[in-house]
């Protein structure tokens, strides 16, 4: 079984390439289960709406995860009591609307469990992610309560991530960063079987600052006349890692980038 997990999608230039291209991507390469990072999509790039999720949906993703601007579009705290493909970092202090974790089943009655994590170093307020994920891991077990299980955690630094990657090595078939929309060169399985990158990166335009747009960036680090950070709006590159199940073992038989669009071309 193959997933693919698509990092966090930006702006109108990263919702137009996942929607012209997510399709014909699946069918190339086989693809039977698709995740995304939908938290910087709205046109602003900081959240998300409903109408967005419903375009995601139609072109092939199966489960939207979040992170720290989950509700920066107030229409979602709704909407997402009522889709449970749409998650929210499981450690949002409660009450919080929506789900951080939940089952979907393919047509081949494969359980996948996808959880949504989101750090605290340098991010908004939220429960310690590793006492909820200690939590979890005591209450949920891979190839028991589900056959794959994917882990997107949402955070600001490399060793949190590390950390969590090692803490759910051989628990979980993957788990990958988000958050930083620069993809890392560290795709690899762990010693126990748990596929990991540190960041998936963004689907986005590169042409950027971390896919807002470029001169208002600078200005705004040169303390230049400068506006709200807004997204850049070229054409974007889909970002992220496929990965290759085992569904015996619920652990991983291989990972790679993945990398779709003009980005590839200054590799």
């Amino acid at each position: 079984m193959k997933i693919l997990f698509l990092g966090d999608v930006v702006g109108i230039a990263g919702c137009s390439k996942l929607t012209k291209n997510l399709l014909s991507e699946i069918k190339s390469k086989n693809i039977d289960f698709v995740i995304a990072n939908g938290e910087n999509a709205a046109s602003q790039g900081v959240g998300l709406t409903k109408e967005i999720c419903k375009n995601f949906f139609n072109c092939g993703v199966n489960v939207i995860t979040t992170g720290n601007h989950v509700w920066g579009q107030k229409e979602i705290m709704e909407y997402i009591e009522k889709e449970e493909r749409l998650l929210r970092p499981k450690n949002l202090f409660e009450p919080a609307p929506g789900k951080g974790f939940n089952i979907y089943k393919t047509n081949d009655n494969i359980k996948i469990g996808v959880l949504n994590l989101m750090g605290n170093v340098f991010m908004k307020k939220c429960e310690d992610v590793f006492q909820a994920s200690e939590k979890f891991l005591n209450e949920n077990k891979l190839t028991e309560d589900y056959d794959i299980l994917v882990v997107d955690f949402h955070g600001e630094i490399t060793s949190e991530k590390n950390a969590i990657g090692h803490f759910f090595d051989g628990k979980a078939t993957l788990v990958i960063g988000t958050h930083t929309h620069i993809p890392t060169n560290d795709a690899r399985i762990l010693n126990n079987g748990t596929a990991y990158q540190t960041d998936a990166g963004m689907c986005g335009d590169y042409d950027s600052v971390i896919g807002m747009n470029k001169e208002n960036s600078l200005n705004r680090f040169l303390k230049k006349n400068s506006t709200k950070h807004f997204p850049a709006i070229g054409d974007a590159t889909l970002s992220g890692v496929m990965v290759e199940c085992n569904i015996e073992t619920g652990l991983a038989d291989n990972i790679q980038s993945y990398i779709y669009g003009n980005f590839s071309k200054i590799k």
